[in-house]
């Protein structure tokens, strides 16, 4: 087998920017054949973008997909390459695209189409039946494969029995915490059971509410990493293939668990907030922990110079949160307004007097603060084009501990995903990295509080986080009963009082904005219960 110099160029697509993608693949194969490629690889649909969701059912869409598919074939002169796209046809397909000497040569249809978590595959692609073929490029038989075939063993194993000497595979993998290992663990298997190398390459970047991650792989015939691409970001990475296996090249250092959350937090609110047109984003400052992790989130994913702040404290603010408010600003590196919200307060409470009439104040005049405060950033992002970043956390969103119309407001929930146990982890690793109280430690020691009475605590409704959490990570995550999460020690009572809470709350997080995953379930594409439901948990 010759050697082989094959670049696996991950690349952060743009859904619905066909002109745009196929320049940026144009980009990426220039680099390749610069660096000696023989042949580049490209992402699952890098064409269109991933997901396209019901874009893919509009006819002219697709056919425009097909288009430029051969438009960025014609460039291929100079060296091969694999590009993802959806092939029109009596059917649809997922599809790759074989390209040289300038045009389109072959072509590979996905076997396997997830249907699963947040796939949705089945809705818009036909399988292929079909065996892969295999691909003569530069002297060596190559095989290709899409992201789902390689997580069954039959794909490969029926290119390596056509003859193939390397396999590629072509993804479009979304993140979620403890990911990589699981790819890893999975290709190494691969690869050694079929004795081939296998070159893996994996999408970049943020569309909706998921995350794309890269760390693109390259494995010998016996199952050794030979080659591991940049997390979250793009990257060509290049590496020599010959007889048995790949040629040790560069291997990128992964980064530590609660780093990796972090970095997926702040490419997903970057992509989220660029891609659909914003350039700043305005964040609601309570001087909490939620809107202060959110706020260094989006320091880093927008540049501090993009992020503006607003703190709208009432009667029941304390001091210190916006004196921590305040501190936060100073240390990311951003402004703040101040915007009291007492005269809005008292004339709500003026002209709900005669309705309220003999009735005790309660959670209603408590959640009208919160829905001032909607009001206020909702109106300030109007007159500037800022986007509007929520703070609510997965553990709020889970037990209907936010206000509909009030902090839920907003264009992308940062944090949604985000346990409020792991939120003071980000926080804590954050300063630990930085070399610095980037998040002041008055924020990390005081009691949770959403400030809406006089000595409010998290706790007068919620249990402690260290025990909540767990029991809404197994029944939201898991799927796990409440006689299931009994059965692991929680209380029974409790495990029911929080499963009810989870259930009831569903209508608001339907009209939530999205969050970013980085779970293996998050709330919405993952997870869709029905919002009328009486099944008990």
């Amino acid at each position: 087998m010759p050697r082989l110099r094959v670049g696996a160029a991950q690349i952060n697509a743009v859904v619905g920017d066909l002109d745009g993608n196929a320049e940026r693949a144009a980009a990426a194969y220039e680099a390749a054949v610069r660096a000696g490629c023989d042949l580049v690889v490209f992402p699952e649909l890098m064409v269109t973008g991933y997901p396209p969701e019901d874009l893919l059912l509009k006819p002219t869409f697709v056919a425009a997909a097909a288009e430029t598919v051969a438009k960025f074939a014609a460039r291929t002169r100079e060296c091969a390459a694999v590009i993802g796209f959806a092939e029109p046809g009596d059917f649809l397909y997922n599809s790759a695209a074989v390209c040289a000497g300038g045009e389109v040569v072959g072509v590979y249809r996905k076997q396997l189409l997830p249907n699963y978590s947040v796939f949705d595959e089945k809705r818009y692609f036909a399988p292929s039946a079909a065996p892969g073929e295999v691909f003569e490029i530069a002297g060596v038989s190559v095989g290709v494969s899409i992201c789902e075939d390689a997580w069954s063993p039959e794909p490969i194993l029926g290119l390596v029995a056509h003859g193939a000497e390397l396999v590629v595979n072509i993804n479009a993998s979304p993140y979620y915490a403890g990911r990589l290992p699981e790819r890893e663990a999975m290709l190494a298997g691969r690869a050694a059971e079929a004795g081939v190398p296998i070159v893996y390459v994996n999408l970049v970047g943020g569309q909706d509410e998921l995350v794309f991650d890269g760390a693109s792989l390259v494995y010998d015939a016996r199952g050794n990493l030979v080659a591991r691409g940049k997390q979250f970001a793009e990257d060509l990475l290049v590496v020599d293939i010959e007889a048995g296996g790949g040629i040790p090249g560069r291997i990128e250092p992964t980064l530590e668990p609660t780093h990796e959350m972090y970095e997926a937090l702040v490419l997903g609110t970057r992509d989220y907030v660029r891609k659909n047109g914003f350039t700043d984003a305005l964040i609601s400052l309570s001087g909490g922990i939620d809107s202060s992790l959110v706020a260094a989130i989006a320091a880093d994913a927008l540049g501090a110079e993009h992020v503006h702040g607003v703190m709208l404290p009432s009667r029941y603010s304390s001091e210190g949160s916006v004196a921590d408010a305040r501190a936060l600003t100073e240390r990311l590196g951003f402004t703040a307004y101040l915007v009291p919200i007492e005269p809005a307060q008292a004339a709500f409470e003026a002209m709900l007097g005669p309705v309220f009439e003999g009735r005790a104040p309660d959670v209603a005049e408590e959640n009208a603060q919160a829905r001032i405060r909607g009001n206020v950033v909702m109106t300030i992002s109007n007159k500037f084009n800022w986007m509007v970043l929520s703070c609510g956390n997965k553990s709020e969103m889970a037990t209907g501990y936010a206000t509909l119309y009030g902090d839920m407001a907003g264009g992308l929930a940062v944090i949604k995903d985000v346990p409020k146990t792991l939120v003071y982890r980000l926080c804590r690793d954050l300063n630990a990295r930085k070399g610095t109280d980037v998040i002041p430690q008055t924020v990390l020691d005081k009691a949770p509080s959403a400030e809406l009475r006089p000595d409010q605590k998290d706790t007068d409704s919620l249990p402690e986080y260290d025990v909540l959490d767990p029991i809404i990570e197994g029944y939201v995550e898991s799927d796990q009963s409440v006689a299931e999460l009994a059965a692991r020690g929680f209380d029974e009572e409790l495990a029911r009082r929080v499963a009810r809470m989870v259930d009831r709350n569903e209508y608001k997080r339907r009209q939530s904005p999205p969050g970013v995953r980085i779970s293996r379930k998050a709330f919405g594409k993952d997870r869709r219960p029905p919002i009328t439901n009486r099944w008990p948990g």
